[in-house]
């Protein structure tokens, strides 16, 4: 079944009401990020000196042997004295004293927190996929509000790691939930446009966090701020129109009946004309019923299902490589903008990633998510090269702008890869699928943490190995399809049938042997022959039954 070209466009397609719920979907990615960063504002590491003793400075403790760090504890009693040199006075550094002997716990709490989001990603991906984006919506809140409530009132370190990580998970689920019931709704030609803008109030939550910080200066404050705007996204619960469930799932899934329900409400709010008997040959039901497959049981997939597939599965390992080489290899590039400061660095960071959505709305849409992809895996694998190989050599704006370039194509290939594998995995298996893939990128941020706790012993050879992977997977990304102007696959056959576009040569129309390539006939329609057939098959067996 035709979806985008039979379906939805006799249900207003991207009409009004369908504008609406997607204008809809946009907001709740401002909170989500307010959650996301937070991290970083929690984990910052103040300045501080010894209580009682001001000639001892704690900085350089960070960078001395356990001996060392053990005479510090000793000849500092009374604890430490913090200088809060970001946005907040009190964060979990100086809550819990993480600093010297104890600094190790920071960069396992941003592992657990990452590790939250990735298995969040997952659980709820596979929610989707079984009951639905808005029943995994819903889940996903309601655990939100009740573990944000006790991150924010957490009495010791041991508790705080599993609530944050906790809390993680939960906001993962939302946001996949919103990215993939925002993606059905769209029309081929509106997709990019509309995950773009996602990705605009996704930065202007991630822009917002700073001035909250100033506001509030404390963390258990921020935690139960954010935890308390995510009440307004109870809107979408109970507003059941804000957020409806995705028809495009209920048919993939053969729930007819549910389907049916949700088309006509579309169509009546789009301000389509359904016409009186809704049973008739042309009408919307009809082309619903066309799909029945002799039962009314729904047919529900897992992820299990994509290993039985030829070309699914790899197209979603090589996006999911992709997508965590993306990830991983963008603070090699921040490294180098920290000569800044914290503050100007965390806006030029902001900064890449806006130009980078900019570049995709204009780039994507006029040359393919191929091409495109190719050239900001291409542009950021070089940009760290030069960095690994002629940084000594090179004077500090070089190096600085070929940073600024990279971690912006880096950004660039993370947000593309995401959006790509939501159009190239079919709708039985896209909220597991993509929470497997954007689980790669939290897994990619984890490389960061996971060189601190080994006192940034391996950040060298974690640069040459991701450096060395971005080349290769230029290799791979040559055998994904196209999927620009195209629908989105529903089926596992549907997604089996997508193949790859030749590299350099893009032919008109399908060449036949031992057939005559002259012009085709302008009376012949494919669409209206297959309805044809579809009829008379349906005439055909009614007459045998009436028989």
């Amino acid at each position: 079944m035709d979806f985008d070209g039979r379906v939805w466009p006799l249900a207003g397609g991207f009409g009004r009401y369908t504008r609406l719920v997607v204008a809809a979907s946009w907001l709740p990615n401002v909170l989500l990020a307010l959650g996301f960063f937070s991290e970083l504002l929690y984990t910052s590491p103040p300045g501080y000196k010894c209580r009682g003793k001001p000639d001892i400075i704690g900085e350089p403790c960070e960078n001395n042997t356990r001996l060392e760090l053990s005479n510090y504890t000793t000849i500092c009693p009374n604890g430490w004295e913090y200088l809060p040199r970001g946005w907040l006075q009190n964060n979990i550094v100086t809550q819990w004293d993480l600093v010297c002997d104890n600094h190790w716990k920071v960069p396992l709490e941003q592992i657990c927190y990452l590790i939250g989001w990735l298995l969040g990603f997952f659980i709820f991906g596979c929610i989707c996929d079984r009951f639905g984006r808005r029943v995994a919506f819903i889940s996903a809140l309601v655990l939100a509000l009740l573990l944000g409530g006790a991150v924010s009132l957490s009495p010791e370190y041991l508790l705080f790691m599993p609530l944050r990580a906790g809390f993680g998970a939960t906001l993962a689920g939302m946001f996949l939930s919103f990215y993939i019931a925002r993606l059905e709704l769209c029309s081929p030609g509106h997709r990019l446009m509309v995950t773009m803008i996602g990705g605009f109030f996704w930065i202007a939550g991630e822009l917002l966090l700073p001035g909250l910080a100033v506001l509030l200066a404390d963390w258990r404050i921020i935690q139960g701020v954010i935890t308390g705007t995510l009440l307004l996204l109870v809107i979408y619960w109970g507003c059941r129109s804000l957020f409806p469930e995705s028809p495009r799932w209920l048919l993939a899934t053969q729930q007819l009946d549910r389907c049916k329900s949700e088309l006509l409400i579309f169509s009546r709010a789009n301000g389509a004309d359904v016409g009186e008997d809704l049973s008739s040959q042309d009408s919307l039901f009809a082309e619903v019923d066309a799909v029945r497959e002799g039962f009314s049981r729904p047919r529900y997939y897992s992820i299990c299902n994509i290993f039985g597939t030829r070309l699914i599965w790899r197209n979603a390992l090589i996006l999911g490589f992709t997508t965590f080489i993306g990830s991983g290899i963008r603070p090699c590039f921040a490294r180098n903008l920290q000569v800044f400061g914290p503050t100007a660095s965390y806006f030029l960071h902001a900064g890449t990633e806006i130009i980078a959505c900019i570049l995709l709305c204009i780039t994507a849409a006029s040359w393919g998510r191929r091409a495109v992809l190719l050239t900001c895996t291409i542009l950021t694998g070089f940009c760290s090269l030069l960095l690994l190989a002629l940084t000594q050599y090179l004077f500090s704006g070089a190096s600085i702008a070929i940073s600024v370039i990279g971690s912006l194509s880096s950004h660039a290939v993370v947000m593309l890869s995401v959006f790509y594998a939501s159009e190239v995995l079919p709708t039985v298996l896209r909220g597991s699928g993509l929470g497997l893939i954007l689980g790669g990128s939290m897994l990619g941020r984890a490389a960061l943490p996971i060189i601190e706790l080994q006192h940034n012993g391996g950040f060298f050879l974690h640069h040459v190995v991701l450096s060395s992977f971005c080349i290769l997977s230029v290799l791979s990304l040559l055998l994904l399809p196209e999927t620009k102007r195209k629908g989105l696959p529903d089926s596992l056959r549907h997604g089996e049938s997508l193949r790859r576009p030749p590299l350099l040569l893009q032919p008109s129309q399908d060449a036949m042997p031992l057939l005559s390539h002259g012009k085709a006939r302008a009376d012949y329609n494919p669409d209206s022959y297959a309805r044809l057939a579809s009829s008379t098959k349906k005439m055909i067996k009614m007459d045998k039954s009436g028989a």
